[in-house]
């Protein structure tokens, strides 16, 4: 019973490691990318008018509609340079709450046309060594022109560029800290040359409305030359990883348990040649095998349930105990958060439970087919 429970509370534990962990991963990502996202089918950048994207925002449950532009581009500050990416958004976009799971030093402010503020992902100030306070030093960004026929050897006329005043600093994640700058959408456009290109459009669905619902109509709306993507389906290849990784460690752990339940396997195979006698005498006074059989099957489903019951006891208290008070931490200064997160799921409770009663099952069944063999004559 006792390997049977601490497998159990094993198997609990982990798989409710795994659920916190991917929660973690879509708050984090959340606060950094659009509850929709639109982008073309074929290409990179779609055109767009003021017409278009009112009809957007017109669609039931649709509340904000951000234009984006986005593409690599090559930062200096000082003596230092950063290759990034450069991403444009329109004035509204701070009004989807924006880094609401991650950390913001300084002022969460896009400038205006005349002075253009950048804000700027952790990683990148830290490799540009960036300082908010020097009002004299600004970012430089640079992004190559479209190759002509006729070349030109002066290099400053490959390449346009201009300058920002960085404003904030932004931590949600190392992907978003190194590699990205958040700065103005006219900005961007004249940088790049885009015009009324754009290369996605951010979407904030409103309160009360089901965002896949939502995204369903702005299918259906856009048709077939466009994608409406949500946050799982931006980043479905990490979250499909950390399932499959789930998913193995449960198989892992089940094969683990199935290694402890030899305990059982051996006790009642011991006991079935034990009680060879009192078997025999049970057959002599008229038992059938079926009922031998069910002696041993239920004497194996008592440790299941019982080792199951107090596993999955122990399993809940000591996820309840991190959830609550903290025991295990991250380890990590820079995260955001302090401790493993966890979170329980009544399908895992079901799963494991499955998992153990099935694993003691088939320990149970070869020791009852023993004792079912025995013969009146053996008294």
């Amino acid at each position: 019973m006792i390997g049977v429970a601490v497998g159990t509370m094993a198997l609990v534990v982990v798989l409710s490691v795994f659920n916190g962990l991917e929660d973690l991963v879509r708050s984090l990502y959340a606060s950094f990318d659009a509850e929709l996202k639109v982008e073309t089918s074929l290409g990179k950048s779609f055109n767009v008018d003021e017409a278009w994207v009112q009809s957007i925002h017109e669609v039931e449950g649709v509340a904000i509609v951000t234009e984006v532009i986005e593409d690599n581009a090559l930062f200096k500050y000082r003596d230092f340079q950063h290759l990034a990416r450069l991403k444009g958004v329109s004035n509204n976009y701070l009004d989807h709450d924006r880094f609401g799971a991650g950390y913001v030093w300084g002022n969460l402010d896009l400038g205006t046309a005349g002075r253009p503020m950048a804000i700027v992902g952790r990683g990148v100030g830290f490799f540009l060594s960036m300082d908010l306070d020097n009002e004299f030093e600004m970012l430089q960004v640079f992004y190559p022109k479209a190759p002509r026929s006729a070349g030109t050897i002066d290099p400053s006329q490959m390449y346009n560029s201009a300058v920002l005043k960085p404003s904030a600093f932004f931590s949600v994640d190392k992907e978003f800290d190194d590699n990205y700058i958040i700065a103005p959408l006219s900005f961007v456009a004249d940088l790049l040359n885009y015009g009324d290109r754009r290369t996605a459009l951010e979407i904030k669905v409103k309160e009360g409305y089901a965002i896949q619902k939502v995204k369903k109509r702005l299918r259906e709306h856009l048709g077939d030359g466009f994608t409406v993507k949500d946050t799982d389906e931006q980043h479905a290849g990490l979250l499909r990883t950390i399932k499959i990784e789930k998913l193995f460690v449960f198989i892992t752990l089940s094969f683990i348990l199935a290694v402890a339940s030899f305990n059982i396997f051996f006790s009642l195979s011991m006991m079935a040649i034990e009680k060879k006698r009192d078997t025999a005498v049970l057959f002599a006074l008229g038992a059938r095998n079926r009922l031998v059989k069910g002696i041993y099957m239920k004497q194996g489903a008592i440790i299941a349930f019982t080792g199951a019951l107090i596993g999955l006891t122990m399993g809940f208290l000591l996820v309840w105990a991190q959830d609550r008070f903290g025991l295990v931490s991250l380890g990590i200064a820079s995260s955001v958060i302090e401790n493993y997160p966890v979170k329980m799921l009544w399908t895992d409770f079901l799963w494991t439970s499955l998992a153990v009663i099935t694993i003691t099952f088939l320990a149970s069944y070869r020791p009852a087919l023993i004792a079912a063999k025995v013969k009146p004559n053996d008294l």
